[in-house]
């Protein structure tokens, strides 16, 4: 996938390692400190501390935050990981974050907490599923689906540097945002 305009219906997802959009959007990525919220078994979070990254994330599954760090170690890099709930107490720190990434999750209640975790000028990606994806299977749940340019829209008070809405080839309906706090 090219961001420079590639048509969404073209593109191919990979579902193993890191994801494509992210190793296509590596280039306009602020270096320093990165949160990956609901980090699953953290194959974005080494491929970002591969590039130089200061990778910290988070997942409810300890199962999944324990694969993270196995994976990081047998990478021959460092990343660090907590098991915590997103929708019990976690709090993303004010200020704390070059980066923040989220893939395949949606809590709408995060979004300020998102924000607010950023440091100026830092970068938030997002890619999760549209309530297009219904069509294909899991997720179908619609609190967890985004309606269309809903996720443009939680973020319009950052500047947009990259959105793309659509269907992939491999029949998963997402959204994605690149967008930078100002």
């Amino acid at each position: 996938m090219s961001l420079a305009g590639d048509s969404p219906m073209r593109v191919h997802e990979n579902t193993f390692g890191p994801a494509k959009f992210l190793q296509d959007s590596i280039m306009l990525l602020p270096k320093g400190r990165v949160l990956d919220v609901a980090m699953g078994k953290g194959s974005n979070a080494v491929f970002l501390a591969k590039m130089g990254f200061d990778v910290q994330g988070v997942d409810i599954s300890s199962d999944a935050v324990r694969d993270s760090l196995e994976a990081a170690r047998k990478a021959g890099v460092a990343i660090k990981a907590e098991v915590a709930d997103l929708e019990g107490d976690y709090v993303i720190r004010k200020g704390a974050y070059d980066v923040i990434i989220c893939f395949r999750y949606l809590q709408r209640s995060l979004i300020p907490q998102i924000k607010e975790g950023l440091r100026r000028g830092g970068m938030v990606v997002y890619e999760t599923f549209t309530v297009d994806q219904v069509r294909f299977g899991k997720p179908s749940n619609f609190e967890y689906l985004l309606k269309y340019n809903e996720l443009l829209h939680l973020f319009l008070d950052f500047r947009c540097r990259f959105y793309q809405e659509g269907i992939l080839e491999t029949g998963k309906a997402v959204a994605r945002l690149i967008a930078e706090k100002s």
